[in-house]
């Protein structure tokens, strides 16, 4: 029960490995509050955590907008009372290269990925500042590292969330908070169904662990930085991806 009566808020909690994290959490005795715009899939998270279902409330934010996340994040505190941990998971792709990337596309990746997390962070943060307590974990990607083709957009905001880290740990550790990333390799979500066989095969290849990393492995990471554990660890960036960047 390594979170026990904490409160936690997962962005993208509804699905992929914000859907882990949801079920780890809960298991870990955390009361969870989703943010996402899939009520359908909050459900069935909700429904496949079985008894600890009770633990699991759902809101519906779009996290570009920074007047619904705050009221999102009042609505927390009036049901939950308090806000000890924020994921900030929800993420979108919209792959092309440079040479043919449409310009909305661009921008829609950084409003979810980039502005979404800052959103997120400055509003949760508001609440962790008048606690003098809280843990924020922002979502990166080995690609923040690598760099990836066709992924200009991405790449961009995920490199960016760990800049958001850093500033934000030096900011917030007068105030008890701590600010980590983390970066996962390629997991085995929906999202990656789209990529092609032989690009996966290329990957595992070049993976020392020889596997893509399933939703568990980065909802474990979660829990170890939103614990007791992670007390004393602020502003790093933990690595998931089964030594992939080596």
């Amino acid at each position: 029960m390594e979170l026990k009566d904490k409160v936690a808020i997962i962005t993208g909690g509804a699905n992929g490995i914000g859907r882990e994290t949801t079920l780890a959490f809960v298991k870990e005795g955390a009361q969870v509050m989703i943010w996402d715009i899939n009520r359908e899939k909050a459900d069935e998270t909700i429904k496949l955590a079985g008894d600890l279902g009770s633990k699991i409330s759902f809101l519906e934010v779009d996290i570009r907008k920074y007047e619904n996340v705050a009221d999102a994040t009042e609505k927390t505190v009036q049901q939950l009372g308090k806000i000890d941990i924020l994921i900030n998971n929800a993420g979108i792709t919209a792959d092309s290269t440079l040479k043919k990337m449409d310009p909305a596309d661009w921008q829609s990746v950084i409003d979810v990925n980039l502005t979404g997390v800052f959103n997120c962070g400055k509003a949760v943060a508001l609440k962790m500042i008048e606690a003098n307590s809280g843990r924020i974990i922002n979502t990166s990607s080995v690609v923040a590292h690598n760099g990836n083709f066709g992924q200009s957009n991405y790449v961009a905001t995920k490199t960016g969330v760990i800049g958001l880290a850093k500033v934000w740990a030096k900011e917030l550790g007068r105030h008890g908070i701590t600010v980590n990333a983390v970066a996962p390799g390629f997991i085995e979500t929906d999202m990656i169904k789209t990529v092609p066989e032989k690009v996966i095969d290329a990957l595992t290849g070049n993976t020392p662990l020889g596997r893509l990393g399933k939703p568990a492995d980065i909802a474990n990471a979660y829990v170890f930085l939103a614990s007791d554990k992670a007390s004393f660890i602020t502003g790093t960036v933990l690595s998931v991806d089964g030594g992939l960047k080596l």
